[in-house]
């Protein structure tokens, strides 16, 4: 089993001692010297540094320089002497001679401090536009790898580069916003209306996020296999010949690169297309890096808070994590529903039956006798006088006037009597409603609509490629679903070859649609006007209508056959 990673003991104690603010303004000191590619500072410069990074409380010479020689205990500094400077005395040396330089281990003291403070500045978002990227980043590199030219390996270095971008991007925004969403179920606010807002306005953000995701996930496992058809080893070969690093004689750069070049792969992999790994796991790698990010901050967030989600180790069992988190997200919109429900409730009632019961535990508490007790609980409980005690037997005769009523024959008593104060009264039946006719009429009705439906699709069903101006002067319905036909077409993003595929809402119909090469114009016309637009090639295929046969039939009549599945 692979360790987790160990952090130096010593690497963040500056942030818990009692000059924590002034060790925290000089990395921070450091590091806007190292932007300006300042690598030593003498103490001076520290000085003028702290004003540049916001602390403008005076600091005297002897605490900076303890400060700065506690920094370099803990190993965050390097203490440099230039040997070049001159000076007169002891103090003169030090002051001027000694510099100071952020180690490794500073700098990523520094860097953890940085996102430290970041993380608590940003909220979490479920981004849609990050996967659109990642989509577009793999096809750039499919489209690159096609080239064999070594000048495009530079550009495929930083497609790579930007791809994993996007997946960092994706894992921590997820990460974040389920953890600000896990403390929004758990919250009560006192403001039962913001609550509410702020509720509602997240259900309808997860709603946004989830439709469409199992299409976006499907393109990005798409492009991922194209591009491992090229071969993953030749696209990180190709992209460490466009990094650039440095040959330095005795040590190996490559070798690290490749191997976090590969994880990253893996993960991008085990987020969209596990399966084509073997058993849906594509290697051991990840055991040791960036999957156990990926699968241990999905699972224990959301699949934690919600019921299992996304699992909390790296056997998917071959399901994308991407679907994963659509199963998460659709779980958690259900949570909070359900908890709108139960302030809508709350709303209606002036006060809960638990709140009413601690009330009156307290009313008994305080009550100043037994007796104040009895009457507090018959008023509260609706005890009193017996209301059935005026009724009696159908046959009164049977039972003598001195019998105890403990040994006299039950008397029915009527429910209403408890809950309206009154007997039952029998009154006539209510008229049943014959639907009879109504039903007739909706049937009529959507058969008339199923019916101008499968005419409209009839009549925009082509023959195979046909330009929109041949389909000529159309009904003004049928115009409308063409229109709807061609917004769900242009939405997608077209493929390798130029066409832009769609189909209608219940799968009947799709739509296969290309832009005009030529720059051609359309002109449409309907019953109440006409239509300009580019005159787009398409081919609206519907696999339950039928469709003529390109050689035709006898004395040229089109012969129409039906659409075998799969065509």
């Amino acid at each position: 089993m692979a360790e987790p990673p160990r952090v130096p003991p010593e690497m963040f104690r500056f942030a818990t001692t009692d000059r924590a603010d002034l060790n925290t303004a000089v990395l921070y000191a450091f590091g806007e010297a190292g932007e300006r590619l300042e690598t030593a500072l003498t103490v001076e410069a520290v000085r003028e540094r702290l004003r540049a990074v916001g602390w403008y409380a005076p600091v005297g010479e002897q605490e900076l320089t303890a400060t700065l020689r506690q920094l370099a205990g803990w190993g965050l500094l390097d203490v440099i002497f230039n040997h070049a400077g001159s000076f007169a005395t002891a103090e003169e040396y030090e002051r001027k001679n000694l510099q100071y330089a952020l180690t490794r281990r500073g700098e990523a003291a520094f860097a953890g401090v940085r996102h430290a403070t970041a993380v608590l500045a940003s909220s979490g978002a479920l981004q849609t536009a990050v996967l659109d990227a990642i989509a577009h980043r793999l096809k750039e590199l499919e489209s690159l790898l096609r080239d064999p030219d070594p000048g495009r390996n530079r550009r495929i270095f930083a497609s790579l580069r930007e791809l994993e971008g996007h997946l960092d991007g994706l894992r921590d925004n997820t990460r974040q916003f389920n953890g600000e969403l896990q403390r929004l179920l758990r919250v009560e606010a006192s403001d039962l209306t913001t609550f509410y807002e702020v509720k509602g306005a997240t259900v309808a953000y997860l709603q946004e996020f989830v439709s469409n995701l199992e299409q976006r996930g499907d393109t990005i496992a798409a492009a991922l296999r194209a591009v491992a058809g090229h071969g993953v080893a030749v696209l990180h070969a190709r992209a460490l010949d466009g990094a650039g690093l440095p040959k330095v004689p005795g040590t190996d750069h490559a070798t690290p690169w490749l191997a976090a070049r590969a994880a990253r792969w893996e993960a991008l992999c085990r987020w969209f297309a596990p399966e084509d790994g073997p058993d849906g796991r594509l290697g051991g790698g990840l055991t040791d890096g960036l999957g156990d990010g990926l699968g241990d901050g999905l699972g224990d967030g959301l699949g934690g808070g919600l019921g299992g989600g996304l699992g909390g180790g790296l056997g998917d069992g071959g399901v994308p994590r991407i679907r994963r988190l659509h199963d998460v997200a659709r779980r958690a919109i259900v949570s909070l529903l359900q908890v709108l429900d139960r302030i809508t409730d709350s709303r209606r009632r002036s006060s809960s039956a638990a709140a009413d019961f601690r009330t009156l535990a307290r009313w008994f508490a305080g009550a100043p006798s037994e007796d104040d007790a009895h009457r507090l609980w018959d008023a509260a409980f609706g005890l009193g006088p017996a209301r059935h005690a005026h009724l009696g037997h159908a046959d009164a005769e049977l039972i003598p006037a001195g019998v105890p009523w403990r040994e006299a024959e039950p008397v029915e008593v009527s429910a209403l009597l408890r809950s309206r104060g009154r007997t039952e009264r029998m009154g006539r039946t209510g008229k049943v409603r014959d639907v009879v006719a109504l039903r007739a009429e909706r049937r009529e009705r959507a058969g008339k609509q199923r019916a101008e439906l499968e005419a409209a699709w009839s009549a925009l069903a082509t023959a195979g490629a046909t330009r929109l101006s041949q389909l000529g002067e159309l009904d003004h319905d049928t115009f409308g679903r063409l229109l709807d036909l061609l917004g769900r077409a242009l939405v997608e993003l077209p493929d390798s070859t130029g066409f832009r595929r769609a189909v209608t809402s219940d799968g009947r119909v799709e739509i296969v649609l290309r832009a005009p090469e030529d720059g051609a114009v359309a002109v449409l016309r309907t019953s109440e006007g006409w239509f300009r637009g580019p005159d787009y090639l398409i081919d609206v295929r519907s696999p339950g209508l039928a469709r003529p046969c390109p050689n035709g039939g006898a004395g040229g009549a089109p012969v129409y056959h039906e659409r075998a599945a799969g065509e």
